[in-house]
């Protein structure tokens, strides 16, 4: 059976770059998303990036990407650093739209208790590339009545 074909997304590197860090990649062959690593300038690999507690950042990945029309790249927390240290994303997820060509960067909060430092070459995110579909959107008088109706937030039973 012959293999499906998968979207290519084109990968750039910046110029001052440390190509010698991976580019993303799947860590397994079930994996959803792909690790994204922190690439810093020259001057600022030794210090990396120090977040403190409720700071935010954006933290630069070395790279630019053009991705296939008709797809989206989401980026997201790793959830190892979210749970051991509190470092998400603030907007989560990221999307990365198809026809954007600028730097790759990472926004980053620290929603921890205590300083934390993203190493030069630390997985700071991971992407998802997924399909996007565009609508049209229509105004009208009503709307189809649906067994939930006008029930909003914790409305379907869900008791956190």
């Amino acid at each position: 059976m012959a293999k499906p074909m998968h979207p290519v997304v084109s990968i750039m590197w910046e110029a001052w770059a440390d190509q010698d860090l991976p580019l993303p990649a799947y860590k397994t062959v079930g994996a959803a998303g792909a690790d994204l690593c922190a690439n810093f300038p020259p001057e600022a690999r030794e210090a990396g990036l120090v977040l403190a507690p409720m700071g935010r950042a954006i933290c630069p990945t070395g790279i630019r990407v053009a991705i296939p029309e008709g797809y989206e790249m989401q980026v997201r927390p790793r959830s190892g650093l979210a749970s051991k240290h509190g470092i998400t994303l603030p907007n989560t997820p990221g999307t990365i739209d198809s026809d954007y060509r600028g730097p790759l960067g990472v926004s980053l909060i620290n929603l921890g208790s205590e300083h934390y430092t993203i190493r030069h070459g630390d997985r700071v995110a991971q992407v998802v590339v997924a399909p996007v579909v565009q609508v049209r959107f229509a105004v009208v008088d009503s709307l189809d009545e649906t067994e939930r109706g006008t029930g909003g937030f914790g409305s379907t039973g869900f008791r956190g």
